[in-house]
């Protein structure tokens, strides 16, 4: 009898609104504590839930803070976002990927958690891996496979993918996420942001485009 029921909570569906609590506290906890500084503890309690609740969504607190990451990210640039649409022009497409990534590098806790990144990069290396590969390779990526299936479609003529994946985000970033990130000027905004995208897009065009 017992092992029945053992069996049946061990297949029982986690709740999806504990899941999400818990990714809640846990990006506020560790842009405030930092990686090392944040226990599973603190987030289970900040999340109202408990420390078995926690384990039971996420293994160890470097799957959680991936999660966390990869959370943020999911939710301003989900991977249907980098599907190629033969039925839209691919300056179309860039430009919608281009208007939302620049919403999330824009956004308070994005700019907030790249801050912490670069005063914990010495301290806690470990936490600047789990977040670049949670984050931002998993952007590049998505965005390298689209550039692969643009190249197949002769919509792009791009010698090495990879290469101008980085690329394209780097037109995106430019000086500007560099005088926000040092506090010199506030967020661009959705106004500002279209402009520069478009901007940035023409260029990327100039250098890839078939036609």
């Amino acid at each position: 009898m017992s092992a029945n029921v053992s069996t049946a909570n061990r297949g029982r569906p986690k709740d999806p609104a504990k899941r999400t609590a818990i990714l809640d506290a846990a990006k506020q906890l560790f842009l405030s504590c930092g990686f090392s500084g944040t226990s599973m503890d603190a987030v289970a309690k900040k999340a109202g839930v408990s420390k078995l609740t926690v384990y039971g969504h996420f293994s160890d607190k470097e799957t959680l803070f991936s999660s966390a990451v990869e959370a943020k990210c999911h939710n301003t640039l989900p991977e249907p976002i980098f599907a190629l649409d033969p039925e839209q022009p691919i300056r179309a497409t860039l430009t919608r990927i281009g208007l939302a990534f620049s919403g999330l590098i824009n956004s308070e806790e994005v700019i907030a958690l790249e801050r912490l990144m670069c005063t914990m990069a010495t301290q806690d290396p470990e936490m600047s891996r789990l977040f670049f590969e949670a984050g931002p390779q998993r952007t590049l990526t998505a965005m390298e496979n689209l550039i692969r299936n643009a190249n197949q479609a002769g919509l792009l003529d791009v010698p090495d993918p990879k290469r101008g994946s980085e690329n394209f985000f780097a037109l995106l970033q430019g000086c500007e996420h560099m005088r926000t990130m040092i506090g010199y000027r506030d967020p661009m905004t959705s106004a500002e942001s279209q402009p520069h995208v478009e901007q940035a897009v023409e260029m990327f065009l100039r250098a890839y485009a078939t036609h």
